[in-house]
């Protein structure tokens, strides 16, 4: 049985988080996402605009979701390591920049593979959150 792995804050949840997470449940046959806890949302200089509880129960409900799980730190590998998954998807923004190069090669080491996926073209978390802010 293939595990896959990925974590995301899920506020204002749109398109791009769907077609995340439809396209890692294609490629494995358990998905666990781990959605991000207030306290480490607000570690990130950020706030939540959906508290935790409900976010993470939207990410629960997604059909191609299999688990949810609380997201406490930024250890990726640790928690890939802890559920058995060989995979853990990443959008594409962070491929080839020194820090997720470093992840590849130790994630390597342990069998995990890292898969990025391109975002979904003009529309994200932070686009919303401004154009909210706009409007009022």
């Amino acid at each position: 049985m293939t595990i896959g792995y990925t974590t995301g804050v899920y506020d204002l949840f749109h398109i791009g988080h769907l077609n995340l997470l439809k396209n890692a449940k294609g490629m494995c046959d358990k998905l666990i996402v781990g959605v991000t806890v207030d306290e480490l949302v607000a570690y990130k200089h950020k706030r939540a605009f959906v508290s935790f509880e409900d976010r993470i129960e939207i990410v629960r409900s997604i059909k191609y979701v299999d688990a949810a799980i609380p997201q406490y730190d930024m250890d990726k590998l640790a928690t890939c390591r802890k559920l058995g998954a060989s995979l853990l998807f990443v959008g594409d923004d962070w491929y080839g920049t020194e820090k997720w190069q470093h992840y590849e090669d130790e994630a390597a080491q342990y069998g995990i593979k890292v898969v990025y996926f391109p975002y979904t073209q003009g529309v994200s978390s932070t686009k919303i959150n401004e154009a909210l802010n706009k409007l009022r």
